[in-house]
């Protein structure tokens, strides 16, 4: 394919991911009361990892909805907690994805490449939302971190979870969207078990960042309050270790 060809697909793209976040923000202006902090945080251009929680399906509508462009996200190839009615939504957009549970190293690999283009990224470091508490990550978003040397920019999305059911109660749910200070660069020095434990300590440290930007009964494993911490016990397991998300590895659409 000549270099004009992708240029007129990549351009065909953007303007479809325009009219996408278009679309999210009036749906979210017509469907709850959207408030939004921090908007000035966002940095002038990349490269730069959008880290959130992970409580709702949609999450990633309500990052395209606050960013000023239109970012790349990177997510599990399965939809198990949305309705099969949104499900072309995340396809239409184009993402990096990760079929869970089997591997990411092409779509890590990928997403890495982007952003030593400058390129601007979205991941949810837990890695699914099978809880509305925070919880452990995984590494790819630390690995991303290590690996490119982009800055990491938290957001914490509040009451997502909560707009559906309040609809069908006849109400629009309080919804929020806090921006944070972005954080980083981070390095990994080491190699093998130790370069794993760096990785895990650069994690740890993402989901503090994101962590006061939620309420604080969801803040979970990294809660300062030990009754919230032990509430929260039991959701770090990864529900994909013994249920995995097909054998094909990692492609982008």
């Amino acid at each position: 394919m000549s270099t004009a060809a992708k240029e007129h697909i990549a351009n065909q793209r953007t303007q479809l991911r325009r009219l996408l976040q278009g679309g999210a923000k009036a749906g979210f202006a017509l469907l709850s009361r959207l408030e939004i902090r921090g908007q000035n945080h966002f940095p002038a251009s990349g490269p730069l990892i959008i880290v959130s929680n992970h409580f709702s399906f949609i999450d990633p509508a309500a990052i395209a909805c606050v960013a000023p462009w239109p970012v790349e996200f990177i997510g599990g190839a399965q939809f198990p907690h949305a309705p099969s009615i949104v499900h072309f939504l995340p396809k239409l957009w184009g993402y990096y994805r990760v079929h869970r549970g089997t591997g990411a190293k092409q779509a890590l690999e990928l997403a890495a490449g982007l952003l030593k283009r400058g390129g601007v990224l979205s991941i949810a470091p837990e890695g699914g939302n099978w809880a509305n508490v925070l919880r452990p990550p995984r590494p790819g978003a630390a690995y991303l971190a290590a690996e490119t040397g982009a800055r990491l920019l938290p957001i914490g999305l509040e009451n997502m979870e909560q707009l559906f059911p309040s609809l069908r109660r006849g109400r629009r749910a309080r919804v929020r969207i806090i921006v944070g200070k972005p954080f980083g660069p981070f390095k990994a020095t080491g190699i093998g078990r130790e370069r794993r434990k760096q990785l895990d300590e650069i994690g740890d440290e993402i989901m503090r960042a994101i962590a006061p930007l939620i309420p604080a009964a969801q803040q979970g494993h990294y809660s300062k309050d030990p009754a919230i911490r032990e509430a929260a016990r039991g959701t770090e397991i990864w529900p994909w270790d013994v249920a995995k998300e097909g054998e094909v590895r990692g492609h982008v659409q």
